[in-house]
C-alpha cells in the first residue's frame, strides 16, 4: 500500500495513492472519520447516516486523538494493535483446545487472509476479532465477567456482535451450564442496548442505527436476487448478466472447460497422485477466480465456511460451531451481498476452521497461503487506490 500501490498511477475510477497514511483512510473510514471528529448524525430519510457505525472503535480512535494523533494515525494503530492482540488470542485458544499445529494454521490464516487488509486500515475489523474471540474463549473457560464485558464491548463495535447472544444461550442449553452462563449470555446485549438508549435520547428513535442501514440495504431478508446475480456472474458472466443474453460466449466456455477438467482430476485422481491432483485442483482454481473474480470469493466465503463448518463440527469445540452458523445466518438475512467476504472474515470461527484443516494437510495449506498472498497484495493496492474491495 505504501511502496508498489504509489508507484502505480490512477487506475480507472480510482486515485493515484500517495505516500502516507492517507492510504489507510477510505471508503467507511471517512463515517468513522466524522464520528470521531464531529459526532452522530441521522435523519429518518431512508437514506445512509453514520448513526448506522456502531460507536465503541470511533470512541477510543478519539481517546488516542486526544494525545496529540491526528485521526489517520489514531485509527490506523487501534485496529492494528487490536488485531496484534487478536492473533495471540486466537493462538492461545486454538493451542489449548486444538494442537499447536492447528494453532499456527489458524493464526496464518487469520493474517493472510485477504480480507485481513480491513485489520490494517481505519475499519473495525481487528478490535472485533479481538472481543469476540476473548469473549468465546472466555465462555468455553466458564469465565463469564470476562464472557460478559468483552461480549457487551464486541456488541458496542459491530452490529454483528448481536449473535453472541444466541450463541452463549444454545452453547449453556447444549451443555447444560449454570444459571450465570445464561445472565453473561444476556449481559453481552449490554453495548448495543446502550447504543440504542443513545439512540432514543438522542434522535427519537431507539432503532435508529437499525434504520440508518436502509441506505446500503433497502430491506431485511435473504436477498435471492443478489445470490442469484453472483451465481450467474461466476457461470456465464457479468456482462452476460448485465445484458441478459450471451454477448460473451467466451466465459460461460471457459468456466465450462475448468469444471470438465475438476471433474477429470477427481475422476482419475488415484491414477495420478495426490500431489499432482492437488497442484492441478489449485491451478484450477487459480483460473476461475481470474475469471470469476470478487462474485467468486464472496460466494466461497460465505457457502465455502458453512461447509467447513458442518464437515469439522465434530471436531471443533460447540462455541466455535454454534457462533460460526449464527454470524452466517446473520449474513444471509441480512439483506445484500455487498462485503460478504470482510464480513464472512469477521467470523473467526471460519479461520479455526480452516486452521484446523489446513494443519491436517500442510500441502493445501501453503497452496491456500500462496493464493491468499496474491489476492491480499491485490486488495491493499485496491484499497489504497480507492478502488471498491469486496
Amino acid at each position: 500500500m505504501l511502496l508498489i500501490a504509489t508507484l502505480l498511477g490512477a487506475p480507472p475510477g480510482g486515485k493515484a495513492a500517495t505516500f502516507g497514511w492517507d492510504v489507510f483512510d477510505a471508503w467507511d473510514s471517512i463515517h468513522y472519520r466524522s464520528i470521531a471528529t464531529s459526532g452522530y448524525e441521522y435523519m429518518a430519510d431512508g437514506k445512509g447516516h453514520n448513526i448506522a457505525f456502531f460507536p465503541l472503535f470511533p470512541l477510543i480512535v478519539r481517546g488516542v486523538m486526544s494525545l496529540g494523533f491526528p485521526f489517520e494515525v489514531a485509527g490506523t494503530l487501534v485496529n492494528n494493535i487490536a488485531f496484534i492482540a487478536a492473533l495471540y488470542c486466537v493462538y492461545l485458544w486454538v493451542k489449548e483446545s486444538h494442537s499447536i499445529q492447528a494453532a499456527r494454521w489458524a493464526t496464518a490464516v487469520l493474517a493472510w487472509c485477504p480480507p485481513s487488509l480491513f485489520t490494517a486500515v481505519i475499519y473495525t475489523e481487528g478490535l472485533y476479532l479481538l472481543l469476540s474471540t476473548m469473549a468465546l474463549r472466555t465462555f468455553e473457560e466458564h469465565q463469564y465477567s470476562w464472557t460478559a464485558l468483552c461480549g457487551a464491548m464486541a456488541t458496542a463495535t459491530r452490529p454483528t456482535g448481536i449473535v453472541l447472544i444466541p450463541t452463549f444461550l444454545i452453547a449453556a442449553w447444549k451443555e447444560r451450564r449454570s444459571p450465570i452462563a445464561y445472565s453473561a449470555a444476556l449481559a453481552t446485549s449490554t453495548g448495543s442496548l446502550l447504543f440504542s438508549v443513545y439512540c432514543a435520547l438522542e434522535f427519537d428513535d431507539p432503532l435508529a442505527f437499525i434504520h440508518a442501514q436502509r441506505g446500503w440495504r433497502a430491506t431485511l431478508g435473504f436477498d435471492w436476487l443478489g445470490w442469484l446475480k453472483m451465481l450467474m456472474q461466476i457461470t456465464v458472466g457479468t456482462t452476460n448478466w448485465n445484458h441478459g443474453y450471451l454477448k460473451n460466449p467466451l466465459h460461460p466456455l471457459l468456466f465450462a472447460i475448468i469444471v470438465a477438467l475438476g471433474y477429470l482430476l477427481w475422476r482419475y485422481r488415484q491414477q495420478w497422485g495426490a500431489a499432482k491432483v492437488d497442484y492441478g485442483f489449485a491451478i484450477l482454481f487459480l483460473f476461475l477466480w481470474i475469471l470469476a473474480g470478487d462474485p467468486l470469493i464472496n460466494t466461497v466465503s460465505v457457502l465455502g465456511g458453512a461447509y467447513l463448518l458442518w464437515y469439522l463440527r465434530k471436531q471443533l469445540t460447540l462455541v466455535t460451531v454454534i457462533y460460526g452458523f449464527c454470524a452466517l445466518g446473520l449474513i444471509l438475512v441480512s439483506g445484500g451481498t455487498w462485503s460478504l467476504n470482510r464480513i464472512a472474515y469477521g467470523i473467526v470461527s471460519l479461520s479455526i476452521a480452516l486452521g484446523v484443516l489446513l494443519s491436517r494437510q500442510p500441502r493445501w495449506g501453503y497452496l491456500t497461503m500462496f493464493f491468499f498472498a496474491i489476492l491480499l497484495a491485490s486488495f491493499s493496492v485496491r484499497f489504497a487506490q480507492e478502488l471498491w474491495v469486496g
